[in-house]
């Protein structure tokens, strides 16, 4: 990229980025906490599901300090529903230390930044960027789809098509000294409304001009898809017993997949090991649930307390207190279907 290119391009993003920006809860603060928490949360996640939770976790934790002081498992609660719950327990290990080295204040050096758990290349980038106007380049899945069109990189996922769009993007963000934030969320603001997957309204973006696959007609072949695992589809059933309009749950034991949440107990002949045995009933709905590749089929069973489970495994929520115990959206989704608690 060219010096000339290179700072009109900026000034054509900040242009754009400025008058045409969405009014999102966490643009409204240069607040590093603010802006670390929207960032964690929209790793792999959509800014609409994003929202609610944003504002709800501010609420629950203001500082860092309120964070760091929480239990997790409230921490968590705040949390489900999210997704990707490895997030959260990042955000509240690195809140910690945030306290205990930085005096509760995100760390202004890419150094420091880097040290905390969950805080990568690009995260970091994005946070000194618009919390403290540091010229670091971002490179998430918009901008990367961004720059890959404009630069008609070909193989943006291999090592050296990485290279590229890093450099990339640090020439552009050193383009705009007195706004590197806003140059880092207009390519992200490009990506995410404009510059689509598939079908990029090329007729919207304020640097088609400039744009090196629309010139070739290939906007729509770069980047190619990446390769997608095949949907695996994992049937399994889940025990709903019920005792004065509250719900029997167990915490999640399994350390790869959702660790520490509580869930409805498995619907399975026998003792369960920890106690529990159920007489199972006849299921009564079924619910689809997806995560990541796995098409979860789930069949539910109201069912009754043969034995009770040892103290500490099991608790009883109301459904109304769901939202103060970590627990995945699956419970409710299940719950939901049962519009009336089992017999």
């Amino acid at each position: 990229m060219s010096l000339p290119s290179r700072d009109a391009l900026a000034l054509d993003l900040l242009a754009w980025y400025r008058s045409v920006r969405r009014d999102l809860p966490w643009r409204r603060s240069r607040d590093p906490y603010r802006v670390w928490i929207s960032e964690v949360m929209l790793q792999q996640t959509t800014v609409v599901a994003v929202v609610p939770y944003y504002r709800r976790f501010l609420r629950a934790f203001p500082t860092a300090k309120a964070l760091a002081s929480a239990r997790l498992e409230d921490v968590l609660a705040a949390w489900s529903g999210l997704g990707y719950y490895r997030r959260a327990r990042h955000l509240h290990q690195a809140a910690r230390l945030v306290v205990a080295r930085h005096r509760g204040r995100f760390p202004r050096t890419l150094d420091a930044a880097l040290a905390l758990p969950g805080v990568g290349r690009y995260t970091a980038g994005a946070i000194l960027s618009i919390a403290y106007s540091l010229p670091l380049p971002v490179v998430d899945g918009n901008v990367a789809r961004v720059l890959s069109r404009l630069l008609l990189i070909r193989k943006p996922r291999s090592a050296a098509g990485q290279r590229r769009l890093w450099n990339a993007a640090a020439a552009l963000v050193t383009a705009a000294p007195a706004a590197p934030g806003d140059l880092n969320q207009a390519l992200m603001e490009l990506g995410a409304t404009v510059c689509a997957p598939k079908h990029p309204a090329c007729g919207a973006c304020p640097v088609a001009h400039r744009c090196a696959a629309r010139a070739a007609d290939l906007e729509e072949e770069i980047p190619p898809p990446p390769r997608r695992r095949r949907p695996v589809e994992v049937r399994s059933a889940v025990a709903v017993v019920s005792r004065g309009g509250r719900f029997l749950l167990v915490r999640r034991r399994d350390p790869s997949l959702m660790q520490g949440l509580w869930e409805l107990p498995a619907a399975g002949p026998g003792d369960s090991g920890d106690g529990l045995r159920l007489d199972l009933g006849r299921p009564v709905a079924t619910v689809r649930h997806a995560i990541t590749y796995r098409r979860l089929l789930i069949s539910i069973h109201p069912a009754r307390l043969l034995s009770e489970p040892r103290k500490g495994t099991y608790r009883w929520v109301a459904r109304g207190d769901l939202h103060r115990v970590p627990t995945s959206s699956i419970v409710r989704k299940v719950l939901a279907a049962i519009p009336q608690p089992p017999v």
